[in-house]
């Protein structure tokens, strides 16, 4: 039977003789909320590039991150509303306890070095190896930030390319003074993701409707499945989240995206 719930259509799967036919992905009050985790040395420019991504601001004053930071941006992929949850970790290793806690959840992973530090770069397969024990193979990209001081470079092209290539992942040069392929990192995960999100859902379609909620889709008229201010992510964590009311001001027909044959 055809569902009359604001759920999720899937265009193309039918249930019977009916076909959910909506061209998006989620229904007006749902939302895709994806968690990515920024990861890598100290001092190579991780919450700069948040900050500048969420905000629009740089400082090249540098202050160490104390365990965690969070920020957030709601964006559009695809006709798609998501809300992106950037996790600001400490690179140093006396917080180490305290941010694979935090990599737990994840859905997508930025990993990041500095053109001027040698060590940093050095370090990424220590990165990855760490937010794989926690989260497994989530979407990742290897970024490598501070290209406008590639006079003072400690990295060769070859070489960053290689350990993009040995690692399997996506590679983005940045600057995140010079606002230099920053949107096109997050965006590129965002887009992975949903294509991850879309197959899981062709896959199992009882996944958007359970309680666990374990692929990072909420329901922000406050009503559906959870409670309404938190959801569950992938491991178990809960981030407390707000409605979006904008959104949830709209009284969609529930049948004007379903049609039957």
């Amino acid at each position: 039977m055809c569902r009359f719930e604001r759920d999720v259509l899937i265009t193309g799967i039918k249930v019977g003789t009916e076909t959910f036919s909506t061209p998006k992905m989620l229904e007006e009050d749902m939302e895709v909320a994806i968690k990515m985790v920024v990861v890598g040395n100290g001092a190579v420019g991780k919450s700069s590039m948040i900050q500048r991504y969420c905000k629009g601001i740089f400082t090249k004053d540098y202050k160490k991150t104390i365990g965690v930071d969070f920020l957030e941006r709601q964006i559009q992929v695809n006709d798609e509303d998501v809300r992106l949850m950037l996790w600001d970790t400490a690179g140093q290793e006396e917080f180490d306890a305290i941010t694979k806690a935090y990599y737990r959840g994840a859905q997508a992973c930025v990993l990041v070095f500095s053109t001027t530090d040698r060590e940093s770069f050095e370090a990424i397969s220590s990165w990855r190896e760490k937010v794989v024990a926690e989260v497994g193979d989530i979407p990742t990209v290897l970024v490598q930030n501070k290209i406008d001081l590639l006079d003072d470079s400690c990295i060769k092209n070859e070489e960053a390319e290689a350990l993009a290539k040995k690692l399997k992942l996506r590679f983005y040069r940045t600057s995140v003074k010079e606002d230099l392929n920053v949107n096109e990192v997050f965006k590129y995960l965002a887009e992975k993701y949903l294509q991850k999100l879309k197959q899981q859902i062709a896959e199992d379609p009882e996944l958007m409707h359970s309680s666990s909620n374990k692929i990072g889709v909420f329901n922000t008229a406050g009503g559906g499945h959870l409670g309404p201010n938190s959801s569950t992510l992938n491991g178990g964590d809960v981030i407390n989240l707000r409605p979006n009311k904008q959104r949830t001001k709209k009284n969609r027909n529930p049948f004007s995206s379903c049609s039957i044959p």
